[in-house]
């Protein structure tokens, strides 16, 4: 038997519900074991007084006083030989067990108290000293408080209204969480979800956002494999195209054929970069001076470098060997276009480190930055037809730094040629 049910919905409603009854629940047997006896026990006492008192000026015989005494604090007395009454009395009740117990203490004597709950009296024979049987009948409400059964109602009452309330806001939650499933098992199968929208509260919105972010990362990661398979046919077919016309002509020489080879390995070279761009690895904590100043050597030694750090870098976490890549696919970017210079700067922030790389090279027009991100693009008409290389460096570069949650743009350098601007989140 299950006694969880397995829907959000009706979990949720019963962690909001459980928790108010159980704490309702322990108001009230506290309410009640304070209010109940202090108040029942006052009225009881009050009443058990009154009926004493008369019964004091009746075994008096002053009858007088007892009847100027009842008329006015409200009670019917009579006195009579014998009266019908069943044997079974209310003295052990719960509305009158604390008056039978003052009644006995205080008239030295058994009195019967039986309670007509429809008509909601109180009727109290105590017996006289001649034999006879003296009533005193009156409201329950002298010994009784409604406001025990007014508090319960209040705490039913309270349940329902918190059940009214959260129902539509746990439904509307428990929507918005179906709909990202919906949308899920679409983009499992390869579909769109026409008119998905993140919506509900804000973590679950950050949840739909993350899932269309990885949608959309892994659309590009499927185009990105396609686009290289294609320019990996694309480019290996020249060069072995330009080596077979060579070798059936007779006109190879042994220099083509090794500049053919080259050619071939520095392609082959740049996709297994670009296929091992997102290869896991563990972060540790690193300081970009250093790194970028290695780099920046290997990469370009017969450039003039520039180098702009502040006295004491941030120190944060990433994973070495990516941002080494990332940053040596750049220099080297801007090392091959560069005329004589390349400035590197490092700017923190609070919430930010920033890495600048510029050179004095012809830079990338407007209009082609946005292509020039796109794996396997030369942008040889700006770049001139002797750089060579596969299109890989910046996307190999794009792509690390996403994965570290960074993003990187292209902007114009005031050296003249183009400046790449790294941002990583601390």
């Amino acid at each position: 038997m299950r006694l969880i049910p397995r829907s959000f919905l009706a979990r949720t409603i019963l962690m909001v519900l459980i928790p108010l009854i159980v704490a309702l629940l322990i108001v009230t047997n506290a309410f009640f074991s304070n209010h109940w006896k202090r108040v029942h026990s006052t009225l009881a006492g009050t009443l058990s007084g009154e009926v004493a008192t008369m019964m004091h000026f009746m075994d008096q015989n002053d009858t007088e006083s007892v009847q100027m005494l009842a008329r006015g604090i409200g009670i019917n007395v009579s006195v009579n030989d014998k009266l019908n009454r069943p044997k079974h009395n209310d003295n052990h009740s719960i509305e009158a067990g604390e008056l039978a117990k003052d009644l006995k203490r205080k008239l030295k004597r058994s009195a019967s108290i039986y309670i007509d709950r429809e008509k909601r009296l109180l009727y109290i024979d105590v017996p006289t000293k001649d034999n006879k049987t003296a009533t005193f009948g009156t409201s329950m409400y002298r010994i009784y408080s409604t406001s025990t059964e007014v508090f319960l109602i209040w705490i039913v009452g309270a349940i329902l209204i918190v059940s009214i309330l959260i129902t539509p806001f746990v439904i509307s939650h428990t929507r918005s969480i179906r709909n990202i499933a919906k949308a899920a098992n679409k983009f499992g199968r390869g579909m769109d979800a026409p008119g998905f929208q993140p919506s509900g509260s804000l973590e679950i919105r950050e949840a739909a956002n993350a899932m269309i972010n990885m949608k959309e990362r892994l659309n590009r990661y499927n185009k990105t494999r396609t686009d290289m398979l294609n320019a990996v046919g694309h480019d290996m077919k020249t060069p072995l195209t330009r080596m077979r016309i060579a070798v059936e002509t007779d006109s190879a020489t042994k220099e083509d054929l090794l500049n053919n080879i080259d050619r071939m390995t520095e392609m082959i070279n740049g996709y297994l970069a670009f296929a091992r761009g997102e290869a896991p690895e563990i972060e540790q904590a690193l300081e970009l001076p250093t790194m970028l100043t290695r780099v920046a050597r290997d990469a370009a030694p017969t450039k003039e470098i520039i180098l702009d750090f502040p006295p004491q870098p941030i120190q944060f976490y990433a994973r070495p060997a990516a941002l080494t890549s990332a940053f040596t696919n750049i220099i080297e970017n801007a090392s091959r276009f560069a005329k004589t210079t390349i400035k590197i700067t490092e700017v923190d922030t609070l919430d930010s480190v920033s890495v600048i790389i510029e050179d004095d090279g012809p830079g990338i027009p407007d209009d082609k930055k946005a292509q020039a991100m796109q794996p396997f693009v030369r942008l040889d008409e700006s770049r001139g037809d002797s750089t060579g290389g596969t299109g890989l460096g910046l996307s190999i570069a794009q792509t690390a730094i996403e994965n570290h949650g960074g993003q990187i743009f292209l902007e114009n350098s005031d050296l003249g040629g183009l400046r790449v601007r790294v941002v990583l989140p601390l």
